[in-house]
């Protein structure tokens, strides 16, 4: 008879991912604070752990300005060409270490540890730390534990008491587990946001403890059942397993403020027709053709002194795609319909609409379907951009570095994926 491991789960989480990616570059800024702005230097949206008793997230950057000088806080612009880069390098370690991994956002995977010697387990979640660091710079928690969830917290615990843990943190046996569960708050919960904390404390569920011991089908005739599994698994069960690959996406967006506002709808034109070729990018990736797309645009929305303005029209397109140049066609066509002249326009965005895979579509056998010369130029022009880099080969309206852009006048180099910004040590 074959019995199957118990399993284990590893979170492995980079430490202030943002701010730690620009420290590997500038060794000089390792103990000096350091903030990371959103798009345009809008606002905050990442902060190293000695900047966060100082900044909060999401504060405006022109309203911190000297706060920063004050506390001696650098700032940069968001360099995602880069943080994409550390990322794939960090996952890449991670993967040579482990038997099976699930990237879960950026700066974070779960890997499966199931089979590994009890022993051998909390050893190995130093050694990745260790390689992880080693090979890139960027420092990582690794919480380990029987269910996602509860490594989830037990990285938590790696990271909040880092100088005791060394930085991992195994908690499946069951008096740590229970201890650790005891002393944190609910909201820390993996999935347990703002609104669903209130509600759990209005029932005097205040720690992760409570919600381990609160009666499970209860909690799925008044909430969901995500959180009875979350519940189930704060007690050791089971019941989310390992995806090591991700699932397509039924939508995709691109979405940014423009580096000014526009008046006029050429400019705007161009912006739609870069954001659709983007998202275009990101469906073929996935191998998923589209079939609607809605193209929207509007004004500033805090400023009292500007007129107000916001809009959007889905098209349909005539068959389902992934060809970059029909999808443009639609969104520029549909932009023609909801500009208005007299406004001034911050924002743009492009979405994707009923996304399937190849041959989900079920059309009548004569429907109209995409050409086979179409799939080949796209194949083309996505193996160029992948060898010589995104933008090679672009349609005809999108400009190569347009006035319109975002503003990044923070922004590091792109030390990794540039070859005319390469690090050099002098």
């Amino acid at each position: 008879m074959i019995t199957m491991a118990e399993p284990i789960f590893a979170l492995i989480d980079c430490n202030s991912f943002y701010a730690s990616c620009e420290r590997v570059f500038r060794p000089d800024l390792l103990r000096t604070p350091i903030v990371v702005l959103s798009n345009n230097d809008g606002c905050v949206i990442a902060r190293s752990a000695d900047a966060k008793p100082f900044i909060k997230m999401g504060e405006p950057y022109f309203q911190i300005k000297n706060k920063l000088r004050q506390y001696g806080i650098v700032a940069f612009s968001s360099n995602y060409a880069l943080y994409g880069d550390m990322s794939q390098r960090v996952m890449t370690v991670i993967e040579s270490l482990v038997p099976a991994v699930e990237v879960y956002s950026i700066d974070e995977a779960f890997a499966d540890l199931s089979g590994i010697a009890d022993a051998r387990v909390e050893m190995l979640g130093r050694e990745i730390r260790a390689k992880v660091l080693r090979s890139t710079g960027i420092p990582t928690g690794v919480g380990i534990a029987s269910t996602k969830t509860l490594s989830k917290l037990a990285n938590h615990a790696a990271k909040r008491w880092q100088r005791q843990s060394g930085g991992v943190v195994d908690i499946r046996d069951p008096v740590r587990r229970d201890k650790l569960l005891k002393v944190i708050d609910v909201s820390e919960v993996w999935g347990v946001g703002r609104r669903m904390t209130e509600h759990l404390n209005s029932m005097s569920i205040r720690t992760a403890w409570d919600l381990a011991q609160a009666d499970a089908w209860t909690l799925r005739k008044q909430f969901s059942v995500v959180i009875e599994k979350t519940a189930r698994e704060l007690r050791g069960v089971p019941c989310l397993e390992l995806e090591q690959v991700a699932p397509p996406k039924q939508e995709i967006c691109c979405s940014r403020m423009f580096g000014k506002r526009l008046h006029d709808i050429a400019p705007i034109r161009e912006a739609v027709a870069t954001y659709a070729a983007r998202a275009c990018e990101k469906l073929r990736a996935q191998g998923s053709l589209c079939k609607k797309v809605r193209v929207s645009i509007r004004t500033g929305m805090f400023n009292p002194d500007e007129p107000k303005f916001a809009r959007g029209v889905t098209c349909e397109l005539p068959y389902p795609t992934d060809d970059t140049r029909q999808i443009t066609k639609a969104v520029v066509e549909g932009l023609s319909g909801l500009f208005r002249e007299g406004y001034a326009f911050s924002k743009a965005e492009v979405l994707l609409l009923d996304l399937r895979q190849r041959g989900e579509f079920t059309d009548d056998m004569f429907a109209v379907t995409q050409p086979e010369a179409a799939e080949k130029v796209m194949k083309v022009l996505d193996s160029i951009n992948a060898k010589w880099g995104r933008g090679t080969v672009r349609p005809g309206g999108v400009p190569a570095s347009p006035d319109w852009g975002m503003r990044r006048e923070l922004m590091s180099q792109s030390y990794t994926t540039r070859i005319d910004q390469l690090w050099t040590v002098r």
